[in-house]
This record gives C-alpha cells, structure tokens and sequence, in this order.
C-alpha cells in the first residue's frame, strides 16, 4: 500500500528556511508525478508545489513562486520542498501526495510554523 512519510518541518522565523522530505514507498515513486499541499488552521486543502515523474517540469502556487523550490531524488524514493524566506502566511500541516495536483493524503503531514 503507498505509504507517505513527510518530515523536516519545525518552528522557523520570518525569513528563514526549511526543507520538508517525502519518503515514499507500496508503489514505484520514479513512474508518478507528486505534489506538496498544505492545510492552514481553518482553512481548506493548497496545492503548493508539483513535479513530474522525471521531474522535468513543475508547478508553483503563486504565493511561493521564487522562494520554494520542490524537487525529488528517484534513486532514493524521496520528495522534497526546499522553503526559503519564510513567511508567517507559510505555517501549515504540509502534505506530500501521489499523483500532479491531485490526489488523496495519506501522510500524518509535517507541521511548518513560521512565527519570530
């Protein structure tokens, strides 16, 4: 069964950085697309960020474009979102999810919290 286990996220201030790591296995991660999507408090589901399966293109939210940078290592089954200049708008669950801006959570997410 796929299995997505997201960690890194922390407590970070304003203008600082964070890189969040997806290891995923139950499925053959070089074959699919991924995603990062985060989750305020009260507030609904973000796609934040895509990459293809051979992580020939991507996709960023507005909001991020510039500062966050997703990329994934194949060999190691691995996803990744490099955050830089923080923001306190950027705190939320964040969840990396099968499949290009679409797709079911199936990861407990990794809480980021940007607050000086």
């Amino acid at each position: 069964q796929v299995q997505l286990v997201e960690s890194g996220g922390g407590l970070a201030q304003p203008g600082g950085s964070l890189r969040l790591s997806c290891a995923a296995s139950g499925f053959t991660f070089s074959m699919y697309a991924m995603s990062w999507a985060r989750q305020a408090p009260g507030k609904g589901l973000e796609w934040v960020s895509g990459i293809y399966s051979d992580g020939s293109d991507t996709w960023y939210v507005d909001s991020v474009k510039g500062r966050f940078t997703i990329s994934r290592d194949n060999a190691k089954n691995t996803l990744y979102l490099q955050m830089n200049s923080l923001k306190p708008e950027d705190t939320a669950l964040y969840y990396c999810v099968k499949g290009f801006l679409r797709g079911e959570i199936k990861g407990q997410g990794t809480q980021v919290t940007v607050s000086s």
